[in-house]
């Protein structure tokens, strides 16, 4: 079939466009605005095209089926020309609903706060069970660089979120998507442009949980007391999460996490127990209670459908994250740049205790920009100064759009400013993109972190930040990797292997003469293999070659490596091993998932050296 996306930059429309062209349709689409990462690496990855602008002609390719965007509305002229010409309208939920959920077992994460990290967990862990999952996720896991899969396996694993559908299917999303298994991690009010109160908001989850059958599982986090009085209606059996301490008060805890830890290399770990009885010790490179407690309800989901401890383990260790989740976006000189989609009050107060918890002893800059329907209202106008002042320091920019907003609801982000103030954080409330660079440049120093908070692309903020810091080393870009195959062939190291999705497995560094140096990992659960460590011989002797090194180390560390091998020329061993404490080993000590790597088998014949540096 030929399916034309209107609004196909959105993360849940992408992923759609994703499901559709695995299951081997025609897939094309149109937006607004040129589309910003990650949607528009992913999109450019399938090769769908995408026309900028609506305009009745795009839909002239002779589509079967119009998937209709749930920010558009009825007189889009794309809209109003699908109707004229008698094509069918669907929103995205009811269109996943259709072709994918048929034949196969729906377990659907839904709630106020995590739903993103949770459903990307959960998919983790059933691909590392064997299981061959499909997902759906409002988000992009870094692990396998797209929010959506179309597995072989029983199981589809669904974000599910309770906005709107279409302006024709006022229904939540998760209506559509039956689920036999969910979790509810929290309740609260949100999205106020479509939820007038927290009555409106406790009614589409209660409709939710409703869905489920009586022989289903409802898992729900009890430190949320709106999520657990939702769940006493369910028609099924109810589990409950929740990390020590944080559980609502007389609810009865099925999944407790406990004994927290944080090790070296920005990782934490703890114990989980249920019904009282010890079930599995992880470690993770999630930080914060929210995110414990979001691997408890991943945990409690896989174990519902049958997956082991040990599976769940090494899973929840492997687990890389998710893009605009506490994402580091590059480091430079010194000073993390943090992308986080955090804009609820509660989210950002979260992700800001998570990063202290991360970053001990850094001072912590935030930048926020109000951005949806609902940070741009004044619904939480005294929230945010509460959740804002967490940090050392913070700038708000301006309100993204006001025009949307009714003048005597809208959201006043030079107030927030005086009000952060008047608590103590340093603020300023700077409108232009380019001068909020030009403060964070002045304030921030070495070993600060700079966590920009908003839903959007903030005019490519994080960019511009590493931009001018300059000499940033980042994780590479969908279109880096010919830039990197340039590279790699000016310095006489063989690129014929790469692939185009390789780029997620490299470190580059950029100044103002663009890519300079570039290092890549590849990991295989707790071990992985350092390779293509590049500098342009016109920037040699500046140090570039160590910083990637090191850099990437430390990132190897925070996944949870154990172990890094590398086969070095004999001329190179001596960086390795002075530098870095790389030693000699055996190659008959290489563990097997590396030894049959195509990376190792590749230059094991052509260097005596195997090294291994053991973290």
């Amino acid at each position: 079939m030929k399916f034309h996306l209107i609004g196909a930059g959105g993360t849940g429309m992408g992923a759609l466009a994703g499901l559709l062209c695995e299951a081997g349709h025609e897939v094309r689409g149109s937006d607004r605005a040129p589309l910003y990462p990650p949607m528009r690496d992913q999109i450019a990855a399938l090769g769908v095209p995408v026309a900028i602008g609506f305009a009745p002609e795009n839909l002239d390719w002779g589509p079967d089926v119009v998937v209709v965007g749930n920010t558009l509305s009825r007189d889009n002229v794309e809209v109003v020309e699908a109707q004229r010409r008698g094509l069918p309208l669907t929103s995205f939920p009811a269109c996943i609903e259709d072709q994918f959920l048929a034949d196969r077992r729906a377990l659907v994460v839904a709630g106020t706060h995590g739903k993103t990290t949770t459903t990307s967990l959960v998919a983790n862990i059933l691909i590392e069970a064997g299981r061959d999952p499909s997902y759906f996720v409002g988000g992009v896991p870094i692990g396998y660089g797209r929010g959506w899969r179309l597995g072989g396996g029983r199981d589809f694993v669904l974000e599910g979120d309770e906005y709107d559908s279409a302006f024709f299917d006022k229904g939540s999303k998760f209506l559509h998507y039956k689920p036999a298994i969910a979790i509810l991690t929290s309740v609260e009010l949100d999205h106020v442009d479509i939820f007038s109160s927290l009555d409106d908001v406790r009614a589409a989850f209660r409709a939710f949980v409703g869905l489920l059958p009586a022989d289903g599982v409802l898992i729900v986090g009890a430190s949320s007391p709106e999520a657990v009085a939702i769940a006493a209606a369910a028609p099924c059996k109810v589990d409950t999460y929740a990390f020590e301490g944080r559980a609502a008060a007389d609810t009865p805890v099925t999944w407790l996490g406990s004994d927290l830890e944080v090790l070296k290399g920005g990782r934490c770990a703890f114990q989980v127990a249920r019904n009282g009885e010890p079930f599995v010790h992880v470690e993770t490179n999630l930080f914060g209670p929210h995110n414990c407690e979001n691997i408890l309800a991943a945990i409690a989901m896989a174990h519902a459908v049958g997956v082991d401890p040990e599976t769940i383990r090494r899973a929840v260790a492997s687990f890389a994250g998710v893009r605009r989740r506490q994402e580091v976006r590059g480091i430079a000189q010194g000073t993390f740049i943090i992308d986080d989609y955090a804009h609820h009050p509660t989210a950002i107060a979260e992700t800001l205790r998570a990063l202290r918890q991360r970053f001990p002893r850094r001072r912590l800059l935030a930048v926020y920009e109000p951005r949806t329907a609902t940070s741009r209202r004044k619904t939480f106008q005294r929230e945010y100064a509460d959740a804002l002042a967490l940090a050392d320091m913070a700038v708000i920019g301006r309100l993204y759009d006001p025009s949307k907003i009714p003048a005597d609801q809208r959201f006043d982000p030079e107030r927030l400013a005086a009000d952060l103030h008047r608590k103590g954080t340093t603020a300023a409330y700077i409108e232009d993109v380019d001068a909020i660079v030009d403060w964070v440049q002045d304030q921030a120093r070495p070993g600060d972190v700079v966590a920009v908070l908003s839903s959007g692309s903030f005019d490519g903020l994080h960019d511009k930040l590493l931009a001018a810091f300059g000499d940033a080393v980042m994780p590479a870009q969908f279109g880096d990797i010919a830039a990197i195959r340039r590279l790699l062939d000016r310095v006489g190291l063989d690129s014929a292997d790469l692939r185009d999705d390789d780029y997620k497995n490299f470190l580059v560094l950029r100044n103002e003469a663009g890519i300079v140096g570039c290092i890549g990992l590849e990991i295989y659960g707790e071990d992985a293999i350092l390779r293509s460590l590049a500098v342009h011989p016109g920037h040699r002797g500046q140090g570039y070659g160590w910083i990637l090194a090191d850099t990437e180390v430390q990132y190897a560390r925070h996944r949870g490596v154990r172990r890094i091998y590398l086969v070095s020329p004999e001329t190179a061993s001596d960086f390795f091993a002075e530098k870095l404490g790389f030693r000699i080993v055996d190659v008959a000590t290489v563990s097997p998932a590396v030894a049959e790597s195509s990376t190792f088998r590749n230059f094991r014949g052509k260097s005596p050296r195997t090294m291994r540096l053991d973290l």
